[in-house]
């Protein structure tokens, strides 16, 4: 007999919604911004805040931070008593990393395209150091756990996919010519939401 799902499970898909909308915005805020280079630039000039494009970005990613973070803290609830600790621990490190961007990013967009030295863009600046060394611990800690346990595997793997996208944004945003600076730099920026909708699809499909 198929056991039917859960609330809970229902809720995983909201993981995909988040990277859905994101991906929306990055795909098509463009189209409300006059001269924008997608290959040289990167997705934060999109909502900056004098970006032309940034009312449309507001309605694109509309379900994004709402629905990453409840899809990310309704994982931390059914992973409770299951897999391993040091999962769950790199687990609920990724989960606080979804608020430190969902919040930091919310408060201080960049007050301008590119970087302009206000407080608001040094506090932006700021989050997003916090996020990445968040995401690298997490992320980390994950692979570990799956290396060592095997029900633990598929979180591994996609993780490892993951941390190598963040690595490659992070390199490549330092060595290739700044005409090509916003290709790399989408390594990173789709890195932590695509494994927020793995997170999801795995809650989706927990047995409780």
């Amino acid at each position: 007999m198929i056991k039917k799902k859960s609330l809970l499970n229902y809720c995983g898909l909201l993981g995909v919604a988040a990277f859905l909308s994101y991906m929306a915005a990055v795909v098509f805020s463009p189209l409300a911004y006059p001269g924008y280079d997608w290959m040289a630039q990167a997705v934060s000039d999109l909502s900056a805040s004098n970006a032309p494009s940034l009312r449309l970005w507001n309605q694109l990613s509309s379900l994004y931070n709402v629905c990453t973070l409840v899809c990310a803290m309704m994982v931390c609830v059914g992973i409770q008593g299951k897999k391993t600790k040091l999962l769950r621990v790199g687990i609920y490190l990724f989960t606080i990393m979804e608020w430190v961007s969902a919040v930091g990013f919310g408060m201080f967009p960049l007050s301008d395209s590119g970087y302009a030295g206000t407080f608001q863009d040094k506090m932006h600046i700021f989050s997003t150091v916090i996020v990445v060394l968040l995401s690298i611990l997490s992320l980390v800690l994950i692979i570990i756990a799956g290396a060592k346990d095997k029900i633990c595997r598929s979180y591994g793997i996609f993780v490892a996919i993951a941390l190598s996208m963040m690595m490659v944004g992070a390199i490549g945003m330092n060595i290739v010519p700044k005409d090509y600076f916003g290709i790399v730099e989408r390594f990173s920026v789709f890195a932590a939401t695509g494994y927020n909708a793995v997170l999801g699809i795995e809650l989706y499909r927990m047995k409780f």
